[in-house]
């Protein structure tokens, strides 16, 4: 590098999942002094959507869990094998999460459970010939022939009914009323997990959640390496320079509640997360329901820069259909293992190898996840903790009779007990419960139908020094809210913006592999 190159700064708006993969690959690939590395996140902590906290006395929260797959995210993997792992010197943290997973495989016994309780055999996907035509339709049609289509604009009632959609939906936390390129792009991208998707076998299990096992790895290494991190810091607005083009001269920011600037000069780099799933999220407890927030300062600030120059998306599409993205999770915290018990009899899984149980005929859409425990650093041998959500916050319960979105964590927990039937151990369950709330306002906002322009390109035409990364930048073919697309938009970022040549991980392409179209095909006539 010549002086100026040395000297260069770089500035991630935001601390989540892309923008410490970005300084991963900054660090690892170009060369970069930690020093020169700069992430700004609004919060006292970082992680972005990969959170994990609580302790033993005040309950335990996650606010989503996300799903790793092996074929399908291609960079996370190649960054992981970069990261030491905090538990196994001189391994990597994916060495870590491949010998855990290995260990602990995936396989549903009991992906739906019926009003009854039962069961549901879920062997057939449940299609009728409608159903198959339209799901094919679907795969063949370009994108730019589907516009804003709903997923419900191009499937007749039936299909939402299936076995399919139940297990497929609860998944992914797809709505009817997402967008169908979404939908039509997750099916190409997960074409390999469609013949197990009744048993979610092609789920990767990280040892703790995600927050303990990659965030807190990754924050680590970059630690080790010198990157600087200002926390309780929010980028309220970024300067342009004038006339054509893109170029950022500087960062209106708010430190501890005082205004403040960061100059930034036209070799230095700006990678912005734009938009934010988790943002505005509210927790409740025992005995209080969550509160629905509004927009944040993630969304307002890429209103205003999407104000001053064309080409940097249109946020409206995704922040402004709160009553479409919504739904509500919540996590469990128990002294004792009295559900932890019944459960793993129930479901013919112990805990950390089953997936999701989908209460198929639950006004709230509901289902519930066990982990392998524990499933936080800092939780004792004698806690359980699990993690459960609602499609459906806004339909009165089955059981209690009230929207999700006004239960308290006691009544999420009777109507979670009535729908399993273990109304005669009520008591005995109950008796440490600890259920919080979440409720999260964007939680599916990227799956909002939009059109061509929506997203901003990582790296906008005519920009000399802006990028965006996270889940509402745009990359062709690839699928929203999952890690790997953190990861690949902060990989392309930060090297064209660097004129870095070197490979990006391709995406696989299993809808071209024989074998995974006739096993879907298969599949598709059970």
């Amino acid at each position: 590098m010549n002086a100026e190159e040395q000297n260069r700064q770089v500035y991630f708006v935001g601390g989540g999942l892309a923008s410490l993969a970005g300084a991963a690959f900054l660090v690892r690939d170009c060369g970069f002094s930690g020093q020169n590395i700069h992430v700004i996140e609004e919060l006292k902590v970082l992680g972005g959507s990969n959170d994990g906290a609580g302790d033993v006395n005040e309950g335990y929260v996650i606010r989503g869990g996300r799903m790793l797959n092996d074929e399908t995210y291609e960079n996370l993997w190649d960054l992981l094998l970069s990261i030491p792992s905090l538990d196994q010197p001189g391994r990597s943290v994916r060495e870590e999460i491949i010998e855990f997973d290995t260990a602990n495989p995936t396989h549903s016994n009991a992906r739906l459970v019926n009003a009854k309780g039962e069961v549901e055999d879920v062997l057939s996907m449940g299609f009728d010939m409608a159903d198959r035509m339209a799901m094919m339709k679907l795969l063949i049609t370009p994108e730019a022939q589907m516009g804003a289509a709903r997923i419900n604009d191009w499937f007749a009632p039936h299909f939402f009914e299936t076995n399919f959609w139940y297990m497929w939906a609860t998944t992914f936390a797809f709505q009817p009323w997402h967008s169908a390129v979404e939908l039509k792009r997750y099916m190409i991208r997960f074409m390999h997990e469609f013949p197990r998707i009744h048993t979610l076998e092609g789920v990767t299990r990280t040892p703790y959640n995600q927050y303990d096992s990659i965030i807190l790895p990754l924050q680590e290494y970059l630690k080790s390496h010198g990157v600087d991190f200002s926390l309780n810091c929010t980028v309220t607005d970024l300067i342009f320079k004038e006339g054509d083009g893109i170029t950022v001269t500087g960062m209106e920011v708010t430190r501890a509640g005082q205004p403040d600037r960061i100059e930034v000069r036209e070799q230095d780099l700006v990678i912005v997360t734009n938009g934010s799933m988790t943002e505005s999220s509210s927790l409740g407890s025992m005995t209080s329901a969550p509160q629905l927030g509004d927009k944040g300062s993630s969304w307002k600030l890429w209103e205003r820069i999407a104000a001053k120059k064309p080409g940097l998306g249109r946020p409206s599409a995704f922040a402004d259909h709160i009553g479409g993205s919504k739904w509500e999770s919540f996590t469990v915290t128990f002294q004792d293992s009295v559900f932890f018990d019944k459960m793993e009899q129930f479901s013919r899984n112990r805990a950390g190898t089953g997936a999701l149980v989908t209460f198929k005929d639950s006004s709230w859409l509901m289902s519930i996840v066990l982990a392998y425990q524990p499933h936080f650093r800092n939780q004792p041998e004698h806690v359980r903790v699990f993690w459960g959500y609602g499609l459906f916050p806004d339909k009165p319960g089955d059981f209690v009779g009230k929207r999700m979105a006004d239960c308290t964590g006691e009544e999420i927990m009777t109507e979670l007990i009535g729908h399993l039937h273990f109304e005669d151990s009520r008591d005995e369950i109950m008796k440490t419960a600890n259920c919080i709330p979440c409720m999260m306002p964007f939680i599916t906002s990227q799956f909002m139908p939009r059109i061509a322009g929506d997203r901003p390109e990582v790296v906008p035409e005519g920009s000399t020094n802006l990028a965006f990364v996270g889940q509402f930048s745009e990359i062709p073919d690839d699928v929203v809210f999952t890690e790997e697309y953190s990861v690949r938009t902060a990989r392309i970022a930060v090297y064209k913006l660097l004129g870095i040549d070197r490979p990006i991980a391709p995406i696989n392409r299993h809808q071209y592999d024989v074998r995974t179209l006739l096993a879907g095909l298969v599949t598709s006539f059970r």
